[in-house]
Parts: C-alpha cells; structure tokens; sequence
C-alpha cells in the first residue's frame, strides 16, 4: 500500500485582489482552472501576520502564542541590544513515517528534520535560515545545471527612483521563477522523486510586490512616478510567470493532491516609515526635548507633499545621512562609557554576527544609544510600530515603576494618537494594541508593551506640541496590509467552489491529513478537509 502524494506550492507575497483582476481579464489560465475546478479557502492570518513571520507558522505549525514568537526581532534587557533573529525550532514536517522534498520553504530549518529532503535559502525572500541541503551535495548539482539564483539583487529590491532599476527588477525576477520552475520539476521527478509531500514556496512575488506595488495601485502616492509604468508591467510578468509554474507542475504531477496557498495578502505600504524612522523620532523628541532627524530641504518644500529620491541613491544611505551623531562622550554619563569600552572588548564575539542581524541599515537602531536613557522606546520593526517601556524589573537599567505601567501606556497611546499626516491630515494611527497580557515583568524578548498599526501613507509626523517629525521618502511602496490569503485545493472528496473563510494555520493540519500522517500534538488550526474526505491510504 502507498500513500497518496501531496504537492503543496507555497505562494509568498501573493495578493488574491490582483490575481482575481487578472483572472477576470483572461490572463493567469492555470490559477484560473484551480479556482474553477478545485476548493478554495480564503485564509484569515489575524493579527499574526502582524509579526513577519509567516513562513515560519507553516514550518513550525505553530501560532505566535503557542511558539512564544512574536517578532523576527528579539531584544536583550540587559544590553539593550536587538538582534534579527531566524528560526530556531524544528520543522513540523520532522516526523519519522513522512518522506518530504522541501525547496525554499523559509524558515525551514533542515538541519533538524532528518526526513527531509531539498534545499532551502536559494532565493528564499526572508530566508530565516542559513542555506542548507540535503543530501549535501544537492545545492551544488542545482548550481551546476541551472546555474546561480537569477535575481540575487533584487530580492529586497529598491527600485521605484529609476525606472530602469524598476526594469531590471521584473525581468530578472521573471527570470528567477522560470529557473525555480524547471529545479522544482528536476528536484520532485528526476533527484528525489521519491515523496509523500513536497513542498515548495515561490517568493518572487513577495519581491515584487514589496518594491513595485505603486505601479498597481492607482491611490499610492508615487503612482504618477517615472517607474510606475514598469512596475506595473513587472507586477504582472511575475504573475504571469507564476502562474506558468504552477501550471507546469500540475501537469508534472498530475496523481499529487495539490495545495496552493498564500497565508495572507499584500498591500500599500503602511509601515516603513513610521515604524523604522519616524516613530523612534517621535519618541526620542518627546523625551529629550530636541530633533535627531533633520530632513533634507528639498523633502520638506515637495510640492505634493511627496518626497523623492535621485535615481542612484539608495534609502538607507539617504535617510542616515540626516540623522544627527549621537552625544559626544564626553557628556554621556560614566556608566555610558565604561559600557562602550567593555562592549569594545568583546568585538571578536560581535565580528561574527552580521550587520543584518543587527539591523544597522535602519534607522530605529541608530536611537539604540538613547534607550537606556529614556521611559519608552521604539523597537526596530518591519511591520507595525513597536514600543518597549524601559521597565524597572525587567531593563537592566528600567526607569518606569510597574506600579505606573499602565499609566505609561495610557501617555504614550495619547501622544501617538495625537499624530496627524500633514499630507492629509488625517490621523497616522489606525489603532494600538497592548500584547502583554498579565504581569509585564515577564513580557517575552520579542514582545513590544505596544503595537501600533497605521493607517495612510505617512511621510511624516504632525504633533500638536512636537512639531512637524519628518518629512522622508518612501522605502519600500508594498507591504503586508492586504486581507486575506487563498488556499486552492485539488483533492478526492472535496467539493469544487467557494468554502468560506478559515484560519492559515489550517493549512498545515490540512497537509498532514491529506498525506494520511497523524499531525503532531500541539500543532495550531485543524484540517480544511470534511470528514469525509480524510485520505484513505491506497
């Protein structure tokens, strides 16, 4: 007897409003016949999609309360230090009795999965692991007969001041899900052909939509730029492209029960700007009394109220630049300083961990100097606003009493809310969330005290008593603020239309029943399947 085979297409970053248009306009042939012929779900992420780390809930097969995992980003108390970090559990699909080819799947750390075979962090969008195969010289046969990963650049790309670079960005990413196609058909039929799931994920799309969204979306502010056009065009090459795989593979494996899932959907970006420069800003003026962020002349005299960027410049760079250096050391406090020479003496230890991880490229980090010194702080984040109160008990050199916990909250919630988008004028602030439930004493390292979620695309801060905080330019004009994600299934017993709306973390329960394996205990969300459809084994 055999089990049935699952081939489950992971889709990051793909927005189901933009590929039901296109559907609708004839194009996307393959994902159309799916939706026609099979079950589909849409997937409601809730406020986990909030925490960056999509992938690694289908990985883990866990909620962010059931992982303890709130963010990518951790922070130390006793340093006052944050740290990128990837994942560091095993693999739900580590079970004995499942043979799994898993390719790409961020996150996934095959290390740890013994059963698993594949080759993860080849042209993952946040990866999340160091790259790894299995067997070891997978990732070296996948070199040799398809070369390297085709869009290496422009997997976080910035491209929306040139369009040129917006070009470059499509074509190649085009390119990247052509070459992904023909490794994913060579690595499931010819090197490991032998499995009961595999699973891939296909993050071009998360690329594109990050980097190109203002081509799309006739409401973004830099929809009237130069590069608007080739972004759209790039937009839908890539779902184009897209589409073409998961065509292919369908037709590869057409006995393999199929899945094809997003778990949430993508969107104008809401995030960038306020969360990694304008809310540390905002934070530190309102505790020292001063500005750090001096905005570039020409940024604040944008006639539309829209600042821009030279074609050769890259964000970073161009927002640092405008940061003021911190304190001299001569007026820090001796504690400060006898810190900074301590923290010299272990460089050795710092050299090994990546700029990336530190997160020096944004400017939240660059307030980490002032941390210590201040109520309330805002974390380095790249989704909502994130604020850590310096808690006495819990920072090493805390500064809030938690008898005055909640008052704290309640003042910063005020002076968030207060913000207004000069552009609109409109509140920046959709609504604030306080994650930590019970004593915050014992808040977890990737917790924040407070979750703010914008609204708008802010390019600055307008505060009645503060000032006018920015203006910047854009980052990235796509983001996670879209609604639902989709799951398309091709499976005997499940009846073709529409099903409704259930969770993500059901999809991996949903696997697991469909490749006739019991789920591990613990798991999050239960099978998408009928009862009457579990898979008999054959």
């Amino acid at each position: 007897m055999t089990r049935p085979r699952t081939l489950a297409i992971g889709l990051d970053g793909y927005e189901p409003a933009v590929a039901d248009a296109l559907m609708a306009q004839g194009h996307l042939p393959s994902l159309a016949r799916l939706r026609e012929r099979g079950a589909r779900f849409a997937l409601d992420h809730g406020a986990a999609k909030q925490t960056g780390l999509a992938w690694e809930h289908v990985s883990l097969g866990r909620s962010p309360q059931a992982a303890g995992r709130y963010s990518a980003v951790s922070f130390d108390p006793a340093r006052y230090e944050v740290r990128q970090c990837g994942t560091s559990g095993a693999p739900v699909f580590a079970v004995p009795d499942l043979r799994a080819v898993i390719f790409d799947a961020p996150y996934f750390d095959l290390s740890r999965a013994p059963n698993c075979r594949g080759l993860v962090h080849w042209g993952a969008h946040d990866a999340g692991v160091d790259a790894q195969c299995a067997p070891a010289s997978l990732a070296e046969e996948v070199r040799a007969r398809f070369g390297e990963y085709p869009a290496t650049p422009w997997i976080y790309g910035f491209a929306w001041p040139d369009p040129r670079l917006a070009r470059a960005m499509g074509e190649s990413l085009v390119r990247a899900v052509e070459t992904r196609a023909a490794v994913s058909r060579w690595l499931l039929a010819e090197r490991l052909p032998e499995w009961d799931l595999a699973l891939l994920v296909v993050s071009e799309l998360h690329s594109a939509l990050e980097a190109l969204w203002h081509g799309i979306d006739p409401g973004h502010p830099l929809h009237a730029c130069p590069s608007s056009e080739v972004a759209r065009e790039g937009v839908l090459a890539v779902y184009a492209a897209v589409d073409r795989l998961v065509g292919s593979l369908c037709t590869s494996f057409p006995d393999a029960r199929l899945v094809v899932f997003s778990m949430h959907g993508m969107g104008p970006n809401r995030a960038d700007l306020p969360s990694m420069l304008l809310l540390p800003e905002l934070l530190h003026r309102a505790h020292f009394g001063r500005s750090r962020f001096v905005p570039r002349a020409e940024w604040l005299s944008a006639p539309d109220g829209v600042p821009r960027l030279a074609a050769d410049e890259t964000w970073s760079r161009a927002v640092l630049a405008c940061l003021a250096p911190s304190e001299p050391a001569a007026s820090r406090p001796l504690r400060e300083r006898l810190r900074r020479v301590f923290a010299r003496r272990r460089s050795r230890r710092e050299e090994r961990v990546r700029a990336a991880e530190r997160l020096e490229w944004m400017p939240a980090s660059h307030y980490q100097p002032f941390w210590s010194r201040m109520d309330a702080f805002a974390l380095p984040s790249f989704y909502d606003g994130r604020v850590r109160i310096n808690l006495r008990g819990r920072e090493r050199r805390g500064r809030v009493a938690p008898r005055d916990y909640t008052a704290r909250c309640d003042a910063l919630c005020e002076l968030i809310r207060d913000c207004r988008d000069p552009r609109t004028g409109e509140p920046v602030v959709a609504d604030t969330l306080r994650p930590v439930e019970g004593d915050p004493l014992a808040a977890g390292p990737t917790q924040a005290d407070l979750v703010i979620n914008w609204r708008g695309s802010a390019f600055a801060f307008s505060h009645p008593t503060l000032g006018l905080v920015g203006p910047a330019p854009c980052r990235r004009t796509g983001g996670h603020t879209g609604g639902h994600g989709v799951a398309y299934l091709a499976a005997p017993g499940l009846e073709p239309g529409d099903h409704g709306v259930r969770s993500a973390f059901d999809v991996v329960p949903t696997l697991f029943e469909l490749c006739g394996v019991a789920a591990p205990e613990g798991i999050s969300g239960k099978s998408l399947l009928p009862a009457s459809a579990g898979p008999a084994v054959r």
